[in-house]
């Protein structure tokens, strides 16, 4: 029985991949890491503001992008009762055709209202949100109350590939 460290898989070296020249097509891939939302709060103090400056993006405020925003949407919403019922709504606004035609619903992010855990009612309705739409969480930043804003918390590593945040 072997008692140090687990070693992981080897790591394949690889020289640098050259650029592609002219008419050849970008990957997939480097073009997905380019993609640019807006942020709609769908409440005021949902953290929009925050959220652009952190992980990038367009910041809506509360309103629809304007012409010339990027048409992808990032609902945001705290993980209050209120701040649920209003992203539901939104959600549901898409779900019926009743948002501007030219915007889609990329997902959700759930800003937390406070530190901690969820109560399991607020839980369970987050939970419900997920089935039908990707959320994203965000945890509580004490350091985003005092204008602290640097790098995006390890939490939300998803979130920050999601919108090319560095990480």
């Amino acid at each position: 029985m072997h008692t140090g460290m687990r070693q992981g898989p080897e790591i394949w070296l690889r020289p640098p991949v050259a650029a592609p020249g002219p008419g050849v097509p970008e990957p997939a891939h480097d073009r997905a890491a380019a993609r640019r939302f807006s942020w709609v709060g769908t409440h005021g103090g949902a953290g929009v503001s925050t959220l652009a400056a952190v992980y990038g993006g367009h910041d809506s405020g509360r309103a629809w992008p304007a012409a010339g925003a990027p048409p992808s949407v990032l609902l945001v919403a705290r993980t209050h009762a209120a701040g649920l019922d209003t992203v539901a709504g939104a959600v549901e606004t898409f779900r019926r055709g009743q948002a501007p035609p030219e915007l889609d619903l990329d997902a959700v992010v759930l800003v937390a209202d406070a530190p901690g855990r969820l109560p399991r009612p607020l839980a369970q309705r987050v939970k419900s949100l997920e089935s039908v739409i990707d959320v994203y969480r965000v945890p509580w930043v004490p350091a985003w109350r005092l204008g602290e804003l640097g790098r995006p918390p390890r939490e939300t590593a998803a979130l920050a590939r999601l919108t090319g945040a560095v990480h």
